[in-house]
């Protein structure tokens, strides 16, 4: 029996049970797509949270200060370590490991525009802030450092900020009045989706110049605490190399432990947020979702195949007279073995390349359609196909051969006895 005997076969028993036939490869059109889709979605969450995380900043190390654990240097344990802009100077100057840095003055204060007013918190950082924190101008110019050197009274808006204090109405280039202080409006934000942050949406902020705002509203001192002489909310930082991140972190501890006399391995002495490591920890959350994701649609495909088999099991069974005739009329065991053998690899080809394209269609839909921001888009992973087509050889190997030789080895006599 040759080959194009044994397509034409193949059809003609799949077009006299088409319920059957569709049942079947239902079950590997489901996996198969499910597979693409799930994999897709979550590579597409991974992706959506790191993109989301680069809205915060650039490999950020955000720093507060706390309270020492430990003695140093014939000092007691459980003193208040409180950061100045002398730090963040030193961290410039010295830290080498650090490629950019930014002292953090924050404020809530009146902000009093000719359209409206607020009370929105305002932050006095240095230019390079706006580089490292992803700080993106729908119009207008970022601060300078010009701005810096000589405190001008400058001021960007955060979207909603701009929207608040100028309903409708051009910014840049107005006054904006920041606790009596006249400040010309230089730049509005693009709207920034953020879904992390230390102090508040950046949509919701004020930036000004370090320099201006510490001449202008220095914060008052904490009851019953005296005023400490250029204190910060806090210091913000980009490291240079992402593979030296930990050793620019304890380069920065050690400079710090220097100047407020504090060992460097004292994890309480300073409070740092590591956006590094928290990315890296939503990658291995991400990862593993995406694996059980995987598992799940992989399981579901081996399922459409312990199907295949089934199917093609209960064929053997009805089809027992017909070998007999065909063994009797000449058909030798591998014309049988290739009878039954080609009609699983067809029912599995066929519909592993319909749950291809199935799970593919969803995936370039989902991308090209609009849909709300916790929805990823699903990403076509190469893996994810190779894998699916080698499950899917595999499940055509496994559930064809065991029915087909079942089939080449019955007895031409007890074929045609059957009934």
């Amino acid at each position: 029996m040759n080959l194009r005997e044994i397509a034409k076969q193949t059809i003609a028993t799949l077009r006299a049970h088409k319920m059957r036939s569709f049942l079947t490869m239902f079950g590997i059109v489901w996996g198969i797509a499910s597979v693409i889709l799930l994999v897709g979605l979550g590579m597409g969450f991974s992706k959506d949270q790191k993109k989301r995380m680069e809205t915060l900043g650039k490999d950020l190390v955000i720093m507060w200060g706390g309270r020492t654990s430990a003695q140093a240097g014939g000092l007691a344990a459980g003193r208040k370590v409180t950061l100045t802009i002398d730090d963040a100077r030193i961290i410039r100057d010295e830290c080498y490991l650090v490629k950019a840095v930014s002292p953090e003055l924050q404020r809530s204060v009146p902000e009093v525009s000719q359209f409206n007013s607020a009370a929105r918190q305002i932050s006095g950082v240095w230019p390079a802030f706006q580089d490292f924190r992803s700080i993106i101008l729908s119009e207008g110019r970022l601060i300078k450092d010009e701005d810096e050197t000589n405190a001008n009274r400058v001021v960007v808006l955060g979207y909603n900020a701009a929207k608040q204090l100028y309903p409708g109405q051009p910014a840049v280039g107005a006054t904006l009045i920041i606790a009596r202080y006249p400040y010309t409006v230089i730049g509005v934000m693009a709207e920034k989706k953020q879904n992390s942050n230390y102090s508040g949406p950046d949509n919701d902020m004020l930036y000004v110049p370090y320099s201006a705002m510490a001449r202008d509203f220095p914060p008052p001192p904490q009851k019953g605490e005296t005023i400490v002489k250029g204190y910060l909310s806090d210091i913000v930082m980009e490291v240079g190399d992402p593979e030296r991140h930990d050793e620019a972190v304890m380069q920065v501890r050690r400079s710090l432990g220097r100047l407020h006399h504090f060992e460097p391995t004292d994890k309480d002495a300073l409070f740092i947020w590591d956006t590094m490591q928290f990315s890296k920890l939503l990658a291995r959350i991400f990862g593993s979702i995406t694996i059980f994701f995987a598992c799940v649609a992989i399981t579901t495909l081996a399922l459409g195949g312990i199907g295949v088999m089934n199917i093609m099991l209960v064929a053997v069974t009805e089809r027992t007279r017909e070998i007999g005739i065909m063994k009797a009329i000449g058909a030798t065991k591998v014309d049988i073995l290739n009878q039954f053998f080609a009609e699983s690899v067809v029912i599995t080809a066929l519909s592993g390349f319909i749950g291809y394209c199935l799970g593919v269609g969803i995936c370039l839909l989902m991308a090209a359609a609009p849909l709300p921001d916790f929805v990823p888009r699903p990403i076509i992973s190469p893996i994810a196909v190779i894998g699916s087509l080698f499950t899917l050889s595999l499940i055509t190997i496994s559930a064809g051969m065991y029915p087909a030789r079942r089939a080449a080895e019955l007895e031409p006599i007890q074929c045609l006895h059957y009934e």
